[in-house]
């Protein structure tokens, strides 16, 4: 087996803590970057992240530090696993770091407020330093994958040795990571199933049973595919792990801060107090503006991302919501190259 390359997690939440756990399993040397000094200090005296992972001892090879110089000095490979919303500032100082490019790989799950997607976001900020580009996106649940629970994922690149670096950087016996090409497909599938992910919770938070929710995932699923196609993805990507594999596993755990913020929505609590209360960027609320901002300027028809928006602003109650969805002009089902009309 090849050597495996240092490397830096840049990002000390509960998904970037995962990470870097999984790979100090594989005795890779990882440096893990928290922006809060304080808890950066805290993750190396108890080996432990009990802000946002607790309970999990990481290995002797994980080094966490609030010095993102120090962090990206002697790694081979980035991942960046920050909020989508932080991740132009954090690329932004670690330009400032770099004097060669590196292999970058992108974790996040979201879309910045114009709808550019992390991969654009890195490209842009880091210029000339910009190495070979990877996106990760799959049914990974921070905790799941902390516990060595089964699961897989896709590692996407326009370079096929980029992603298969990426590949074996990350293959585990509890991590079964897959390659693929289709950057834009995987990085909107992981972005577009958090906004259906907190719908999700609102049916289930108003008490509404199974056939509720596998309507709502199977034409949410539509509503990806639709704008997908439009900016450029490919349709069959939507139906592999990182569209409705990633779809399935938020729209359906409790473990998801996404459908926790649906949840509470349809127990009448205001967005605000959920947010404070979870701690940690929940990126389908932000994704949904930027989702329906791209969906009316490329004139996709979207009714369920529209919808969501109008509940995350106050403007329906859910259950006026879920009636205005269900009363909605009756339509064909349509999916190929049709699908853009459905």
């Amino acid at each position: 087996m090849p050597e495996l390359p240092t490397v830096a997690v840049l990002g000390a939440g509960s998904w970037g803590t995962a990470l870097a756990l999984l790979l100090g399993k594989k005795e890779v040397q990882v440096a893990l970057w928290a922006r809060d000094a304080e808890l950066a200090e805290t993750i190396r005296r108890e080996r432990q992240n009990p802000r946002y992972l607790p309970g999990f001892s990481l290995p002797p090879s994980v080094n966490p530090t609030s010095d993102i110089q120090q962090a990206v000095d002697e790694a081979e490979v980035l991942v960046f696993a920050v909020p989508a919303g932080a991740l132009r500032e954090v690329a932004s100082a670690v330009r400032e770091c770099l004097s060669s490019p590196r292999l970058l790989i992108s974790a996040a799950k979201g879309l910045e407020t114009d709808g550019s997607r992390p991969s654009q976001v890195l490209q842009a900020t880091l210029g000339r330093h910009c190495g070979d580009m990877v996106v990760l996106s799959g049914p990974n649940l921070a905790l799941e994958l902390a516990r060595e629970i089964p699961t897989a994922t896709v590692v996407a690149s326009p370079s096929p040795e980029a992603a298969r670096r990426a590949q074996m950087l990350f293959m585990h016996p509890s991590f079964r990571v897959y390659t693929n090409h289709d950057v834009t497909g995987v990085e909107l599938g992981g972005a577009l199933k958090n906004v259906l992910a907190i719908g999700a919770g609102i049916s289930d938070g108003m008490g509404f049973g199974d056939n509720s929710k596998a309507a709502f995932i199977t034409r949410g699923l539509a509503e990806m595919v639709r704008l997908g196609v439009a900016l450029g993805a490919e349709e069959r990507t939507f139906m592999g792990l990182s569209g409705v594999g990633d779809l399935f596993a938020t729209a359906s755990s409790h473990l998801s801060r996404n459908w926790r913020v649906g949840h509470g929505l349809a127990q009448g609590k205001p967005l605000v107090h959920i947010l404070q209360e979870l701690r940690q960027v929940a990126e389908g609320v932000p994704t949904t503006f930027a989702v329906c901002q791209l969906a009316e300027r490329l004139n996709i028809e979207m009714p369920i991302a529209q919808t969501i928006r109008a509940v995350l602003e106050g403007r329906l109650n859910p259950r006026d919501a879920i009636h205005e969805l269900m009363l909605r002009t009756p339509k064909e089902e349509w999916w190929g190259t049709r699908l853009k009309e459905a």
